[in-house]
């Protein structure tokens, strides 16, 4: 799935809605919701079976899909059509269908309001916890919790992670929002502890900051799919064609020169940002907080590895990059915070890994800091990050 798909999806589904905005639950089936299971690539009937029998409240209901892997229903989607609003009784009817067939995911939708739910066991606990509630026009800047309900992901055991990461994500959030200010406070005394007290004030304004930044990237992480809240948007859009490639070729990882103990900055990025990567030898428009001196480059989607690799010349504000092509055609210019940065690399030092580092259960899905040692000697992403 990528974000083009959802558009479209988004688009067909608008001018359905707009010729018929009060559709009953069977119009709203057949003509929008029916692509949507297509959508996360689940098909009728290979692997959706429609009116799938459930007890609950001490009798029997029909759940409008099942969808099933291996003859058991690994996920529930409830319809309604797009002339009922969605309530906390539909919640509730959703809800008790998942806990009476042990049904992990699932999601509850008239073709304008998409609410997604995950069964959670947690020691002798079991509840059902709602994970996403997001209206139509919003899914293609939802993609992680979309992609937590493919069929792929469901079926190799992705989908836990991606919905444990993002519960993870808000649980951090609403701490850093709601204790704001006392985290400043323990940040500035313990900078004044270790530096000196005349930094006390201005460490407590700068803590306070740093605090809303982090708020703002969680947010782009939980809203992102997996590249990473700081993927260039050159090349987001999947549609140029670089104008050069400064890959000189390819090298072992045993074979980079430097100290195992050297700094690495590890990005994600998409196949579609690979052409800025090619293009300008250099990756931007990207937040850094510290020094390093290499580059890895985590690409997502099918490739989930660590690809390449390139030695830091410098860092500089976008405007001062000498980029190949204007800022615009590869973002939008007002979107670029002030604070993000563009790394240039030395001249033929960007190489692709002949033996690339594979996916296992972590990838970095914003900026994450390693080691050349750890890069030469890993055997997955879990050994390096």
């Amino acid at each position: 799935m990528d974000r083009d798909a959802v558009r479209k999806y988004v688009e067909q589904s608008d001018a359905v809605l707009d010729a018929a905005p009060q559709m009953d639950e069977a119009n709203t089936k057949a003509a929008i919701l029916r692509d949507f299971l297509s959508l996360l690539d689940w098909q009728i009937p290979q692997n959706t079976q429609l009116e799938y029998s459930v007890e609950a409240f001490g009798q029997t209901y029909k759940v409008d899909y099942a969808l099933i892997l291996d003859g058991t229903p690994v996920a529930f989607l409830e319809a309604k059509g797009a002339d009922t609003a969605l309530t906390a009784d539909h919640d509730e009817q959703l809800s008790s269908y998942m806990m009476n067939k042990n049904v992990n995911y699932g999601i509850l939708t008239n073709g304008k309001q998409y609410r997604f739910f995950q069964r959670r066991v947690d020691a002798s606990n079991v509840n059902v916890q709602q994970v996403g509630n997001v209206d139509l026009e919003d899914l293609p800047n939802r993609l992680a919790v979309l992609k937590a309900y493919e069929k792929d992901a469901i079926e190799s055991g992705e989908s836990g992670k991606i919905l444990g990461r993002i519960n993870e994500l808000r649980e951090a959030r609403r701490t850093l929002k709601t204790d704001k200010d006392d985290l400043a406070v323990e940040l500035s005394n313990t900078l004044a502890d270790e530096v000196s007290d005349s930094i006390s004030s201005l460490a407590e304004t700068q803590a306070k900051e740093m605090i809303d930044r982090l708020v703002e990237d969680i947010d782009s992480e939980i809203d992102a799919d997996g590249g990473g809240a700081d993927e260039p948007v050159g090349g987001g859009s999947g549609g140029i064609e670089p104008t050069g490639n400064h890959i000189v070729g390819t090298i072992r990882r045993t074979e980079i020169d430097g100290n195992d103990d050297a700094k690495v900055a590890v990005f994600p990025t998409k196949e579609s940002g690979l052409p800025f990567l090619k293009e300008n030898n250099a990756w931007g428009f990207v937040r850094v907080g510290s020094e390093f001196e290499y580059v890895a480059m985590y690409v997502t989607g099918d490739v989930r590895q660590v690809k390449y690799f390139a030695t830091v010349r410098d860092v500089v504000p976008p405007e001062e990059a000498n980029l190949s092509r204007p800022i615009e055609e590869y973002a939008d210019g007002a979107k670029i915070a002030e604070d993000k940065m563009v790394i240039r690399f030395e001249p033929e030092s960007l190489y692709e890994l002949e033996n690339p580092v594979p996916y296992e259960s972590k990838y970095p899905q914003g900026l994450r800091y390693t080691t050349l040692g750890a890069i030469r000697s890993a055997e997955t992403t879990d050994d390096m990050l």
